[in-house]
Order: structure tokens, then C-alpha cells, then sequence
């Protein structure tokens, strides 16, 4: 039973910064990838950040340079540095991993979603 828990959302004013976490917990043999997606009200979730086991990253054009995916594989936690909000920002962000589990399953999982508000 693996489990996939965000924190750190909040209201933040535009310009400011944000820290998300996302943490798993289970038995786990291996992390491919470990994802952030944000989905704003009405509108389609979409790819924020990305991050492999071997630290490679991708991130979504309207993010580049403002928000930083980093991944701390003993704690088997990712984080989201998030700077220079926007208010565009603004969405529910969900945690997403590609995750290998015992018997070499792999299995994808998703967090319950933490919501970052920007104000204007």
C-alpha cells in the first residue's frame, strides 16, 4: 500500500515563493519518476515538473526558471521549489509516481492534491 502525501500549499502573494513536498511511504523496490501536475479550476491537468531516479528533469515552458523539482531519495520525498508566483499559478497541485513495487510491479500513484493560491 503505497501512499503519496503533498504538503506545503497555501496562500501566497504574487512575486512570493512556496515549498511543496510530497512524500511516499510503502514498500517500495524502486522510484522511476516522481511528477508534479497542477490542475486549476476548469482547466485540464497539466505537467508542472518532472524528475527521474537519475535526477533528470523536465519542467512545463510557463515554469522555467521560476520552480525547482528536487527529489531526496533517502526520505523517498520530492519537492517543489516554487518562485516568483504568479497568480496563474494558482491551482490544486497533485504529486504523481511511477513507482516499482514488490514482484517488480510498477504501479502509478497520485497524492491528494495540495492547493497554492496566488493573490494579485
Amino acid at each position: 500500500q503505497v501512499q503519496l502525501v503533498e504538503s506545503g500549499g497555501g496562500l501566497v502573494q504574487a512575486g512570493g515563493s512556496l515549498r511543496l513536498s510530497c512524500a511516499a511511504s510503502g514498500i517500495i523496490f524502486s522510484i522511476n519518476t516522481m511528477d508534479w501536475y497542477r490542475q486549476a479550476a476548469g482547466k485540464q491537468r497539466e505537467l508542472v515538473a518532472g524528475l527521474t531516479n537519475g535526477d533528470r528533469t523536465n519542467y512545463a515552458d510557463s515554469v522555467k526558471g521560476r520552480f525547482t523539482i528536487s527529489r531526496d531519495n533517502a526520505k523517498n520525498t520530492v519537492y517543489l521549489q516554487m518562485n516568483d508566483l504568479k497568480p496563474e499559478d494558482t491551482a490544486v497541485y497533485y504529486c504523481n509516481a511511477d513507482i516499482v513495487i514488490g514482484g517488480y510491479q510498477r504501479r502509478n500513484y497520485w497524492g491528494q492534491g495540495t492547493q497554492v493560491t496566488v493573490s494579485s
